[in-house]
């Protein structure tokens, strides 16, 4: 079976989900199973990778929220001969996921409809859900009951119908869609698969004095420091301001502690000048493309203090886990997923409860010692290869479910769209028909003035 994948969260530094296809495009190659990926990019140009693997990189425009992104927009698709029809018609893929609920999700309408007339196959639509909208909306565009009823509306009506099936990987992830698919008039399943981790390379071999002082001589600091560390894109749904307040609590009663950030985005500047003045407790060492050298970081380290009360999933606090570290971040979200009290400081996202937790386990190495077997024991089960192998698996079973194939009721899914009610009928059958007369409208047009006939 042939996949091809989009995706608009995808830059050179980019993290957890460019991690899931990067793996999942290993496994492909391992299985000789063609996989395509469609990314945006400064410029078009297309990789091979390995022998079964092809990603294109298609130029796009600077997002407008986050510039380090690109983003494709629905004129790369919506006419005959743009870049992505043509992608399609020339690769015939048996199934279609889309990670995006923006702008590329309505490609899956086009093809669900058969609305892409040069495209003579009928691809299985999977939406793969690695974020939620109303956390997103909250973020960027502000905190309001009307911006959390907008994200309703659009993920029941706007997003949840045009695909065939989707696939979560938190519980966090899926109870937005749970939510839109109550009394939703179409029939969709809903998988559940998460990420992992790259055991082969996060461990706690590296742990020792000699991968501790390769990190203080980096940061040129004596054998005095206690190591936190953050990893992950500076961005504002992350909620970095947490990490240096946090730091800043601990001053007084921890001025030998360091928080190391590791990372870069469009919220770095602000973080450096927050932390200005707090005389190096807080050392930004920019991206580190190197996973290994990344390894050694978190190898050197005590604590990885994780700020977002609304992760997703968190594959970069799972990284640090199976490296040893005993990970601080809130008691909510998809880190919760795999994190807990036993293997874990869960607390509330707040500076006074994430310094307090740091100030216990640096006081108390036996617990710190307990939770760090406790992390490396549930990260090992957490294996990115198995991840990446159950994703394509889990492709077949969907597509097998879409075609007949196989029940709902045997696939394993998480839950479906519950019965429908005829006020929804009526809301689908319309937006369908709108969309349908739109879009054959819009084409015409586009059809006639390229023949200059407007």
């Amino acid at each position: 079976m042939k996949t091809l994948h989009l995706t608009n969260s995808w830059h050179e530094t980019s993290g957890g989900i460019a991690t899931i296809y990067r793996a999942m495009m290993r496994a492909a190659e391992r299985r000789g199973q063609p996989m395509r990926l469609i990314v945006p990019a400064e410029e078009d140009r297309t990789e091979a990778v390995g022998m079964h693997g092809v990603i294109y990189h298609l130029k796009a425009r600077k997002a407008p929220f986050n510039s380090n992104y690109r983003m494709l927009l629905p004129s790369s698709y919506l006419y005959p001969g743009s870049p992505i029809q043509r992608i399609l018609k020339d690769e015939k893929p048996d199934l279609i996921e889309v990670c995006d609920k923006y702008n590329l999700h309505y490609l899956a309408a086009l093809s669900r409809l058969n609305l892409m007339q040069e495209i003579a196959t009928r691809p299985t639509t999977v939406g793969l859900t690695c974020e939620r909208m109303d956390d997103n909306f909250a973020t960027y565009l502000g905190r309001s009951g009307a911006g959390r009823a907008f994200s309703r509306w659009y993920m029941k009506w706007i997003y949840f119908a045009f695909f065939d099936h989707h696939i979560v990987i938190s519980q966090h992830t899926a109870d937005e869609l749970r939510a839109a698919s109550q009394g939703h008039p179409v029939r969709r399943g809903v998988w559940l698969h998460h990420p992992g981790v790259e055991l082969g390379i996060f461990s706690g071999r590296q742990r020792g004095s000699e991968a501790r002082a390769k990190v203080l001589r980096k940061i040129e600091r004596g054998e005095d420091c206690r190591l936190l560390v953050y990893a992950g894109r500076l961005a504002p749904e992350k909620n970095l301001p947490l990490l240096i307040q946090t730091m800043r609590a601990l001053r007084k009663s921890n001025p030998e502690a360091v928080l190391l950030i590791v990372g870069d985005g469009i919220e770095r500047a602000n973080m450096e000048r927050e932390a200005a003045d707090m005389k190096g407790a807080v050392k930004f060492l920019g991206h580190i493309g190197d996973r290994n050298e990344l390894a050694e970081i978190l190898a050197g380290s005590e604590l990885f203090v994780h700020s977002n009360p609304k992760e997703p999933f968190g594959i970069a606090p799972l990284e640090a886990m199976a490296s040893g570290l005993v990970l601080v971040a809130p008691n909510s979200g998809g880190v919760t997923e795999y994190a807990s009290d036993r293997n874990a400081m869960l607390v509330d996202p707040t500076p006074e409860a994430f310094a307090d937790a740091v100030r216990t386990l640096l006081g108390a190495p036996e617990i710190m010692a307990a939770k760090s077997r406790a992390a490396q024991q549930t990260a090992s089960e957490f294996s990115l290869d198995s991840m990446a192998d159950g994703f394509l698996d889990l492709y077949e079973k969907i597509h097998s479910a879409t075609r007949g194939g196989l029940p709902l009721s045997e696939a394993g899914i998480a839950f479906h769209s519950t019965a429908p009610a005829v006020v929804g009928r009526t809301v689908t059958g319309a937006i369908a028909g709108l969309f349908k007369r739109g879009f054959r409208t819009w084409v015409r047009f586009r059809s006639r003035v390229a023949a200059g006939s407007l």
